[in-house]
This record gives C-alpha cells, structure tokens and sequence, in this order.
C-alpha cells in the first residue's frame, strides 16, 4: 500500500459517543452510525466536497445504540434495511429515507450489542443475555446457546453457511443451521470483533490486545500484536485480505500482509468501532462523538490546514496512563527522539521537565509524532479506565462477600451510578440467596462504595456498556422519564413462557413414497418444496426379519462369549415372545445381557430388538432403561458394519411408537452427531438403514414444527447427501430435505446457505433413478 490514509473529513452530529458504524449499500459509500444519544443516524457522502451530509435521524430506542447493520435489498424492500441493536434489548428495523421504524424485534433480554447480516436476509443479533439469535423475515427462526458469558462479536460468512459469535468468555463458536460445529479458544480475553476474510479464513479481535487468524476448522493461523489496549473493531478493506483495527490505546491501525503499515492516532481515549467503505476509505468512532474518515485517495484528503489541525488536536489530548505511576526520572528526555522508532505505531515515553509526553512512530514521515500528554489513571485495577473487570464487564467496585464459614466469598459487583438495593437484588438472585439478605447487602454497599451518587446525567465518559453510565433499570433521565422499571418484579421482567409438550406422532402407513400413505397434493402440479415425493407424513419401518434365524444365531454366539456374559439357552428359545408382543420382564432382562455382548457379535441381539420396539410393551420398557440411547450411540459408532446397521434400524423403528419418539426426540443433537460419525454405510442396506432414520426424523421434526430440529436435520442430511450413496438411499435424503423445507421459508433459507446446489447437480448428472432425478431437480429449481 504505496500512499498512506490521511484525513478525510469530520463528521460530527452526535451528542455522545459513536459506538457502531456500518457502510450503507443505497447509496454506495454512504455511513450509518451508532451512538449513545440513544440514536442512529445517516450520513450521504456531499458531492460538492470530499465531506458527507446528515440524511436521517433514526429514532425509536429508549437507550444506547450498541450495533448497527445494513440488510441488501430484496423483493419487499429494494432499498435494504437498515438495522440498530440497542441497551433497552430491542432490534429495530429502518427504511433509508423513513425516520419511523417499520419493525422491532424482541427476544433478547438483554443489551443487543452486535448485529450482523447475510444471505437470504438472514439477521444475526449477539447480545449480553449470553445468546446470539437467528432472524429471518422479521422472526426469531433460531437461538444459539453455548456461550458463558455475553455475546460481543457477530460475523456471517455466507458463502459457507456459517455463522460466527465471538463471547466475554473468550471463546469463538462457529455454527452451521443452529449447531455449533467447532469452538475456537485462543483469546486470553473477551473476544470484542470479527470479520470474515474472502478465503473462508476469518479475522478476530480481542481485550487481549491481539488480532487472530483462524481456520474454519479450528487452526489458529496467525497473531498479530500492535495495539497496547484493548481491540474493540475490526474491518475487512476492499480487498478482502487487508484489514483495520481500533482500540482503547487512542489509535487505529492499517494491517496489510499481516503487518501493521501504519497507525492513525486519534485525539481521545476509546476509538470504539471501524468500518471501511468500498472505495477503501476508513470510517471510526470514537467516545468523543466524532466520527472520523480517513482516505489514501489524494483528491479526497482534507486541506493542508485541516490536516494540521488534526495533528495539533492529537498532540494537545491527553492520555491516561496504561501502566499506572510513571517515574519520570526513569524516562528519556528530548534527546531521544533523535534515534527513528522500529515500526509504524511504536509508542514512546519522553520526559519533559514535569510533563510526561507520548509519542508513536509514523514510518510514513519517518519521524516521531506527539500523540499527547499522559496523565495518571485512576488507580483501579483497569489500566486506562480505573475499573475492575469482572466476568467480562468494567465496575467501580467488585466486593467479596462471606456468605458461610469455610466457603470461598462471591463476588458482589457494583457501579456507583445503580441504585445499592437494585444492586443487591441482582446479587441475590444470581447467587440464589434469600430475600431475608436484601438491606443487609444493600447497607453492606452503601457502606463500602464511597460517593454513591446516582446521577441523572454526567459529561464524565465511561464506558456504556459496562462502566457508569450504562443503562440502570428504573434511572430517570433528565426530563423525568423512567428507562425501566423493576426487572425483578416489574412488567419487563423475564417471564418464561409456559412449557408444553405437544407430541405429534405421524400415523404409521405403507410405503410413503407410491403407497397409500403417500402425500399427493391435488389440483395442482408440484412446486419446489412440493412433489408427489414429498412431503413425506408417514413413518418407514424396518419390517422384514426371520426370527428363528436370530435366535439359532444368538445360540451360535452364546457358546463364543465370555462366561459372565452369557445366558441360559432355554431362555433364548423364550425371546420369539419379544416380536409377538408377549415378551415377560425376564425375557426383556435376557435381551438386555444380549446388549451387552461385544461389537462383533452384537447384531443378533439388536436385530431382536430392531424388532420388539415396534411393540409398545417392548419400546415403553426400553425407552424408561437410562443407558438406552447411549448404548444405541456407542454401536452407530464401533467398527462393526451389521452393528451400526442395526443400530440404525432400531432407530428407525423407534419412531413407530409414541415412547420412541419422545425419547428420540428429547436429545436429537446427540443422536443427530452420532449419525454423522457413523462409520460403515459403505453397503447399500447400511446406507438404506441411515437415510430411513434421518428420513423419519425429518417427519417427527416437521410434525412438531421445530425449527431448531428442523435445522439440524437439514444440516446432518446435507452432510450426508455429499458421499457416495446408492440412488434409494439418495432418494430417502431427497425426500426428507423436501418435507423439512415444505411450506417453511426459514427452512427453505437455512437450506440455501447449506450450499447444496452442486450435490444436486451432481446427482442429476449421474443417477438413473428417475425420482432421485426428479426430487433433486425440483429442489435445484428452487435453489436456483
């Protein structure tokens, strides 16, 4: 990068500081921006000057505004939407040229602190209640749970279907149709940004003061240090491998080749956020309320004298101290800005007389430039703020508290701007104390916390996520106005919903797919998510079996185990009871022991079982056993080919009985990941075992009408489509991706960004089946 950014131009217009920022598409090289005034506003780029002019003024939040996005145009809104995230929990939705927002969303029970969009209008939204959720077509379609602290960070890398949160429990999960797939640990602090990279690599930022390069799989590929704080942003530039950060160390930095080319000194302590524009600019926000453009273009770079203003207001700011009392007498004088720094941003302490000065290296003019003076910090135990972090969040203090003898104190946090009794009651319930300790914690902090003041505004920054003038339920602005009431017994208060199980079991028929089971749709002709293939509504069994075979085979195999597993031979003779439905409680205990025999030699017994589940004795007592489903994991996943395929099997038949699917389906995921990690579908019975089970949990997820299994499924299915399948089996999968997207338009997305075109193609080039040909045609049609 041969010319390096200069400033652009100034905008201001915000009453506090800038917290998020995000390139508009219509018009290209237009800004939104995120404050804590509680608004976001629209900026167009002025075509009489290198400057831009307010455009809206976006209003609706009671609070902050902690994110902003922008959604691409679509049929119901071809100029996009524009997207704010705010403290009072809410999204809200804006048409760019209308100030009223056409929609909110809510769900979030806390602070929406970071938005991010992609492909088919999918929202991402990460919030402090420790969630992320998935919005589509202005609804909820899908919560993401896994995180142990608040969600800071978004990123959608749609051309992978992924989905990316970055957490205060320093961690990164990347999801796929709402599982999480991998979890990235690395970061020795909370993770504060991230950004997808055009390789399907993606870029995260932390308070650890680094930068991380990580693979989808889960590599750490590169660290990247230059920042002396906190990493608050980071944003991709034009072409898509470069990239810019911002920070609490009062700079941002250009990083090109994984090496930092040049760092832009700011005039105040926290650049919160940065984005770039599509003609390469840098745009940030900063807790003075400015936001700043800077350009490498040299037609776009303010006058001489602008730019010099700048460089004297970066000169003239103070710094607060990052490493607590300084000695001066140990500092260098004047003297030694003589000798040229080692790197673009390299920062140094120079002594002069009673002043302490800062300098960083600017390897562009290849001199040393003030960046202003420092002063000392406030003495917390937060370097440039004076606050204690605490899970993740700045307070003025975090008490020990002695509950009981000889147990470790808990951690009482508080900012001096909440109300102490408020305070006490968070204190509480979080730790799941009696009511009976409320004015003895509330007096503990009125006692220890010096100068409580609970102001209604301060011109003193701190940090509004985290720090003093954050939101406080139940705070009275200055005209008066209560920001919230009591979010323990007030009506915002977290109220769960009520709980019901509906159990939906689909009648078992015959053969779905040609006999009269099958679903038909009349009078019309078959659309994308509808053919005489599917929907599917009836579950598949596994029916054929000879039992006295089994049985002669069980006999073969109880003379070949080990003594303590085998049985006595005449209680074999009894297990044909188990197909009949007259199975007593011995011989149900007899074909437990048959469970328990060694890979190799346990199909028998599975096949027995495959079996007696189809009667509801059989599948009741199985179903209450509490190693059930982990033994039927642990065979999905042995070396053994007939055990995995029977396994699969009783599954399969599992779904014939009410028991077995509420059993199924009360932890699919594990299931779902087992039948992933099958290991022998290489036969076609193996592969016809497989696509049936996933077949019939599709049936049981769209009877229920679960998304979030609805989601997995086509996730698993997806995996699964992509190897090598006989054309019955590939049908089977065909027919279940067809019936879980029926009539359901987030499934419909979700299977979009699974990227399934190819394998359907594919499909269609090589099967001589004519309705797998049909079945992956008509689903392209609608991919395409």
């Amino acid at each position: 990068m041969a010319t390096s950014y200069k400033l652009r131009c100034n905008i201001v217009g915000h009453k506090k500081d800038v917290r998020s920022l995000s390139a508009t598409i219509i018009p290209e090289g237009g800004i939104v921006s995120g404050s804590r005034d509680t608004t976001a506003r629209v900026w167009l780029p002025n075509e009489h000057n290198a400057g831009f002019i307010e455009g809206q003024v976006l209003q609706g939040h009671s609070n902050f505004v902690a994110a902003v996005c922008v959604l691409p145009p679509d049929e119901s809104h071809p100029s996009g939407l524009i997207v704010t995230g705010s403290n009072d929990n809410t999204i809200l939705m804006f048409v760019p040229g209308q100030l009223e927002a056409v929609c909110k969303l809510t769900g979030h029970t806390d602070t929406v602190c970071a938005l991010a969009s992609g492909k088919f209008g999918f929202l991402l939204s990460g919030s402090w209640d420790k969630t992320a959720k998935v919005w589509l077509n202005q609804k909820c379609v899908m919560t993401l749970e896994g995180h142990e602290m608040a969600v800071w960070a978004v990123a959608v890398m749609s051309e992978k279907g992924v989905m990316l949160t970055g957490s205060a429990d320093k961690t990164i999960k990347l999801w796929k149709a709402g599982r999480c797939e991998v979890t990235f640990r690395g970061h020795t602090d909370c993770v504060r940004g991230l950004a997808a990279l055009e390789n399907g690599a993606f870029l995260s930022c932390a308070n650890d003061c680094s930068v991380r390069k990580w693979t989808m799989s889960g590599d750490c590929i590169g660290v990247y240090s230059g920042h002396n704080n906190y990493v608050y942003s980071i944003a991709i530039l034009p072409n898509g491998q470069d990239f810019v950060t911002s920070g609490e160390d009062c700079t941002v930095r250009v990083w090109c080749d994984g090496k930092c080319i040049q760092t832009i000194s700011h005039p105040t302590q926290s650049v919160w956020c940065v984005c770039t524009l599509p003609n390469g600019d840098i745009v940030t926000g900063a807790s003075d309320g400015v936001i700043r453009v800077f350009t490498a273009a040299p037609e776009r770079m303010a006058s001489p004298d602008q730019q010099k203003a700048f460089e004297e207001l970066v000169a003239s700011s103070t710094i607060a101290s990052q490493v607590g009392d300084i000695n001066k007498e140990d500092l260098p004088g004047p003297e030694a800005l003589f000798n040229p720094g080692r790197r673009d941003g390299q920062t140094k302490l120079i002594r002069d007389g009673d002043r302490v000065e800062a300098y960083s290296w600017d390897a562009a003019k290849n001199e040393w430039s003030k960046v202003g003076e420092v002063v000392g910090s406030s003495g917390g135990s937060q370097a440039t703020s004076g606050k204690v972090l605490y899970e993740g969040k700045e307070y003025d203090y975090v008490f020990d508290v002695d509950i009981e003898d000889g147990k470790p104190p808990l951690k009482l946090p508080y900012n001096k701007a909440e109300d102490p009794w408020q305070a006490a009651q968070k204190f509480l319930h979080k730790n799941n104390l009696s009511q009976l300790f409320l004015d003895q914690v509330a007096n503990f902090i009125t006692t220890n916390a010096k100068g409580i003041e609970p102001a209604v505004q301060s011109n003193e920054y701190f940090d509004p996520f985290t720090g003093e003038n954050r939101y406080v339920p139940g705070r009275l602005t200055a005209g008066g106005d209560i920001r919230g009431s009591d979010p323990f017994t007030g009506n915002t208060r977290y109220q769960p919903a009520a709980s019901v199980v509906n159990s939906v079991v689909p009648t078992v028929g015959a053969d779905p797919f040609t006999g009269a089971g099958s679903y038909r749709p009349s009078g019309s002709t078959p659309t994308a998510s509808s053919t005489p293939y599917y929907p599917v509504n009836a579950f598949l069994t596994s029916d054929n079996a000879d039992v006295k075979k089994i049985i002669a085979k069980l006999k073969e195999f109880n003379g070949n185990v080990e003594l303590h597993l085998r049985v006595p031979e005449e209680a074999l003779d009894r297990l044909e009871h188990i197909v009949t439905g007259k199975a007593t409680n011995a011989d149900l205990t007899i074909l437990q022991q048959l469970l328990q025999w060694p890979p190799d030699k346990v199909f028998p017994g599975l096949d027995l079982l495959r079996m007696g589940v189809k009667q509801p004795s059989v599948c009741h007592h199985f179903c209450q056993q509490p190693n059930f489903l982990d033994d039927l994991c642990r065979y999905l996943i042995e070396e053994s080919s007939a055990a995995n395929q029977m396994s699969l099997r009783t599954l399969t038949n599992l779904f014939s009985q009410p028991d077995g699917v509420k059993l199924l389906l009360a932890d699919p995921s594990r299931l779902l990941k087992s039948i992933e990690q099958c290991k022998n579908i290489s036969t076609k019975n193996a592969q016809l075992a497989l696509s049936t089970t996933l077949l019939n949990f599709s049936i049981a997820a769209a009877a229920a009408k679960d998304f979030d299994l609805k989601s997995e499924c086509l996730a698993t299915t997806a995996k699964i489509l992509r190897r090598e399948l006989d054309a019955e089996a590939a049908f089977r999968l065909l027919a279940a991706l067809g019936t879980l997207i029926h009539e359901d338009e987030s499934c419909q997305a979700v299977m979009h960004s699974l990227e399934l075109a190819p394998v359907l193609r594919m499909l269609i080039n090589k099967s001589d089946s004519n309705k797998v040909l049909e079945c992956a045609d008509q689903l392209l049609k609608y991919l395409t």
